[in-house]
């Protein structure tokens, strides 16, 4: 990935090989440009910077429309800015609904066990019984402790 400056200011970002060359149809280049040919013409690579770590739930990660100089070196970051009490409560019901979609399942895997001709021991009533109570505990559905299975 490239940026064009022309002036001292971003004239083109992203910018390619390919565009250097149709920008400069006079110019004879080599098959592959060295970065000094490039930067002849005002153009320089960008490095994308690694991902920074956030909260998923509470913020929202958004990478950087334009890079910026930082050392000589022109990099493309990421925001991370916060979520909105809607986006919070909105993430927080899909995760609520994907939790007891994991509860159910979890409990069809042991519907066998309250058919009329099998007993259930204690433990699998308890444990059936713990699973029932996931969305009932306080940190729900953000933290969830799981019930060990007999």
């Amino acid at each position: 990935m490239y940026i064009k400056i022309t002036n001292g200011s971003i004239d083109q970002f992203p910018y390619t090989v390919g565009k250097l060359r149709r920008d400069n149809k006079n110019v004879s280049f080599p098959k592959q440009v060295s970065a000094s040919d490039m930067a002849e013409f005002g153009m320089y690579p960008v490095t994308t910077l690694d991902e920074p770590s956030y909260n998923i739930r509470t913020e929202v990660l958004s990478q950087n429309s334009e890079p910026t100089l930082v050392s000589e070196v022109w990099t493309l970051g990421f925001t991370v800015s916060n979520k909105s009490t809607d986006d919070i409560a909105a993430y927080d019901l899909q995760l609520a609904a994907i939790a007891r979609e994991e509860r159910d399942a979890l409990l069809a895997a042991t519907d066998f066990y309250a058919l009329s001709d099998v007993v259930m021991t204690s433990d699998m009533t308890t444990y059936r019984s713990d699973l029932r109570a996931v969305p009932a505990q306080s940190e729900f559905p953000t933290t969830i402790s799981w019930p060990t299975a007999p």
